[in-house]
């Protein structure tokens, strides 16, 4: 058990990290944080059901957990080279994509939540 958290206080530290770096050199992640505050202030102040509620933030979340993932896929690629290359254009095209279904997932679901309030 001791080592389980030990290796617990490690991760959460490496995390940390993670997003401190993250939050001071990537504006995509701060962008996002900033449209889920607003998000998560809209989802807990408007009269929704407590399911609906949970669906937009979880993925919210969702949408930062992507752009953390697309920020490691960015830094690993131009780690190992800045040469312009077809498949780092590729890898680096791949991770914005993926930001941007998440945050196509939580515009429906805002649709769906909005609709079903009028």
């Amino acid at each position: 058990m001791l080592y389980f958290l030990k290796r617990l206080k490690w991760r959460v530290v490496w995390s940390l990290a993670g997003w401190r770096d993250a939050w001071r050199n990537e504006h995509s992640f701060r962008s996002w944080v900033w449209a889920n505050l607003v998000s998560g202030g809209l989802a807990l102040y408007l009269p929704l059901e407590v399911s609906e509620r949970a669906l937009i933030l979880s993925l919210g979340v969702l949408v930062l957990a992507a752009e953390l993932i697309n920020t490691a896929i960015e830094r690993a690629v131009d780690y190992i080279s800045e040469d312009q290359h077809p498949l780092a254009k590729q890898a680096k095209d791949a991770g914005s994509a993926g930001v941007a279904v998440a945050a196509l997932a939580v515009g429906v679901a805002w649709i769906v939540v909005i609709w079903g309030l009028i």
